[in-house]
Order: C-alpha cells, then structure tokens, then sequence
C-alpha cells in the first residue's frame, strides 16, 4: 500500500492541469483534421483520448482532496437527546 502512495505522489507532479489541457487540445486538433478531411481517424482513438483525459482529471481531484483532507480535519459532533 506504502508503493501505491509513492505512485500517487510520483503522478501528483506529473499530472498537473498543463496535461488535461494537452489531452484536450489534442482532441480538438484531432477532430478538427478529421472534419476538414485532412485523415480519417477511427472514433475509438477519440474516445480513448476522452479516457485519458477524465484519468487526468480525475487524477488532479483525488490528490486536490487528499490535500484537502490532510489540512482540514473534519470531526462530526454527536448530538445528545
């Protein structure tokens, strides 16, 4: 589990918002190409490219939580009748 957190930490420099904007430029550039006939890529890598994105995305969330988490410890009061 301690490797897991390494990795995490390792992709947490790596994946900043500058690689979400590159997945979707990329996209766009892609499709872009396909509408003005330029190739003719299959719908599969466009989705793929989606995947990867939402993986960033989702990415940037979890450790912008767990940073979160860390500073701000929240405690839930219980309320006596």
């Amino acid at each position: 589990m301690g490797n897991l957190k390494e990795a995490i930490k390792k992709l947490g420099s790596f994946a900043k918002y500058e690689s979400f904007i590159i997945v979707g430029f990329l996209m766009a550039v892609l499709v872009l190409g396909k509408l003005l006939g330029f190739y003719d890529i299959s719908s599969d890598w466009f989705w793929f490219l989606a995947g990867l994105g939402l993986m960033v995305e989702g990415t940037i969330s979890l450790i912008k939580q767990r940073k979160f988490e860390r500073k701000y410890k929240i405690i839930e009061k219980s309320r006596s009748p």
